[in-house]
């Protein structure tokens, strides 16, 4: 007995020494781990420390200061990290691109992105590519966009319109519900051939539209800890049922009613077409792409439907965001504002409207742009990237796959080795220090709608539409402020940073043409 308790022992001390030797000599030990912030609990992580009424990016720029430009936080089990540094972001983006091209799979995406159709949530693979493509080259080319240049026109011109009979009826305007109607018109007539009306309607569709888009920014608790999510303790899950029921009722009806119209309907395939074509809007594009396209994964109607509403939503909103903090910042600073309206005056006469083709020649409009999406920009945390395997990170962090990446542009363009002064709003920079950096994901101090593979698709017209409303407003109007203190500049949580008061201002007309403003 004792010999054989001997032996026994002798087994288990060699078999303990081997594990130990090989664990101690396995390379997966050695590799350095990303540092991770203090203050997390068993079970949530650091679910506690982001509250709902605090800005993540503003939170996490914090946590930045503490504990550096990269780290990690953890959601619930979800390994989560955090970039803060413009060479960070560009690695990840550039070297290890397609490593973070991925898309977590998120409860919002299920209930509300058609379990992954639309192509900016979809998972990284072959449906994605293939749907990009189809965005890049049919419906948001510079032709297409061409083609739909008198939409934007013409509703701007209503928009105008409308101003200036407010301005007859006196009182103060609220410039940030006035960009939200007109950038959501014009922006479901481009791509499903309607118009929101006045009245409850517009109002409905509207909230309903600004619903979809803070559910995205929501956090669901079963994200984090998937073993709760049969619970649904924030009513979360039951309020996305209901809205992505109610917004897929009102696409479907467009989408019926464009497979009736093309039963009788020619369609223009340029802007120099016959007079008797009808021209084509971006779900007739997409029901043209349909006939020849296949993809096993969705019904045809349903890329369809989900491809439209991601467009509608994605592009209406980024636009308004943009163009509120730009007038915001114009009106709490009026010797900027006052050069922005001369350098207008100079390129543009008063007996016409500002067009598409005016706006290359105003290049401080262009440098205030690029300061307001500096400053504020539309989505100041670039997430929903997911790791799609195991990659190492300069300077030799591991990263496992799976890990969830959040680029805090807000943190990284206000940045005081990027950018002197950088609180100030200083359009100036960008026609002298800064002149060279674009928008469009090449530069990485300034990456507003993201860069890489999963970069914006809808970049031109974006800053068309911008540069366009933003130039015709200080060509038409003259602004002044509702009170005397500057404008409240509060930011709100969601998705998209949007201005969380209204914009109140009285506007008096600088026009007086009749065939500018009929009265």
């Amino acid at each position: 007995m004792d010999s054989l308790i001997q032996l026994l022992f002798v087994v288990v001390t060699t078999l303990i020494a081997f594990f130990l030797f090989n664990h101690l000599r396995n390379p997966t030990n050695k590799k350095r781990r990303l540092p991770q912030a203090g203050g997390a609990l068993p079970i949530i992580g650091h679910l506690h420390l982001f509250g709902r009424k605090q800005l993540l990016h503003k939170t996490l720029a914090a946590m930045a200061d503490k504990y550096g430009p990269v780290f990690t936080v953890k959601l619930g089990s979800q390994e989560n990290m955090v970039v803060s540094s413009w060479e960070t972001a560009k690695e990840c983006f550039t070297t290890l691109d397609k490593v973070f091209s991925d898309r977590p799979n998120l409860t919002v995406t299920r209930l509300l992105a058609y379990n992954g159709a639309m192509f900016g949530l979809a998972p990284y693979g072959p449906y994605w590519r293939q749907m990009r493509k189809i965005a890049t080259l049919e419906l948001l080319s510079h032709r297409r966009i061409d083609m739909m240049s008198h939409v934007r026109a013409s509703e701007l011109q209503a928009s105008l319109q409308q101003l200036y009979d407010l301005w007859a009826n006196g009182g103060t305007v609220d410039l940030k519900q006035w960009f939200g109607d007109l950038t959501m018109n014009t922006s479901v007539r481009m791509i499903g051939g309607k118009r929101f009306n006045d009245g409850e309607g517009r109002s409905r569709r509207r909230d309903s539209m600004r619903e979809f888009l803070n559910c995205f920014g929501e956090f669901v608790l079963s994200d984090a800890i998937p073993s709760l999510g049969w619970l649904d303790l924030q009513g979360h899950q039951r309020n996305m049922k209901r809205l992505g029921k109610e917004l897929d009722d009102l696409v479907g009806e467009w989408l019926e009613e464009h497979k009736e119209k093309r039963k009788t309907t020619r369609y223009k395939s340029s802007v120099v077409d016959d007079d008797d074509e009808h021209e084509e809007d971006f779900m007739d594009a997409m029901l043209t792409v349909m006939e020849d396209a296949h993809f096993p994964q969705f019904e045809a109607d349903t890329i369809t439907k989900a491809t439209c509403l991601n467009l509608v939503l994605a592009g209406s909103d980024a636009i308004m965001v943009t163009l509120t903090w730009a007038l915001s910042l114009l009106l709490n600073n009026p010797n900027t504002l006052k050069k922005a309206q001369e350098e207008v005056d100079v390129h543009i006469s008063k007996d016409r409207h500002v067009n598409d083709s005016d706006i290359k020649n105003l290049v401080y409009l262009e440098a205030v742009v690029k300061e307001t999406m500096r400053l504020y920009p539309s989505s100041p945390i670039l997430g929903f990237h997911s790791a799609l395997e195991d990659c190492t990170l300069s300077p030799g962090y591991h990263v496992p796959s799976g890990t969830r990446l959040l680029v805090n542009i807000w943190k990284i363009q206000r940045d005081e080795k990027l950018w002197p002064e950088p609180l100030e709003f200083r359009p100036e920079r960008f026609m002298t220090s800064h002149k060279d950096i674009d928008m469009r994901g090449h530069n990485f101090e300034l990456i507003p709608f993201g860069s890489g593979r999963r970069a914006c698709p809808g970049i031109s017209l974006a800053l068309q539409m911008v540069h366009l409303t933003l130039a015709s407003l200080l060509h038409c109007f003259e602004f002044t402020k509702a009170y005397e203190a500057e404008i409240d500049m509060t930011e709100s949580s969601g998705l998209t940073n949007l201005k969380a008061t209204p914009l109140e201002v009285y506007i008096t007309p600088r026009l007086h043409h009749h065939q500018i403003f009929k009265i």
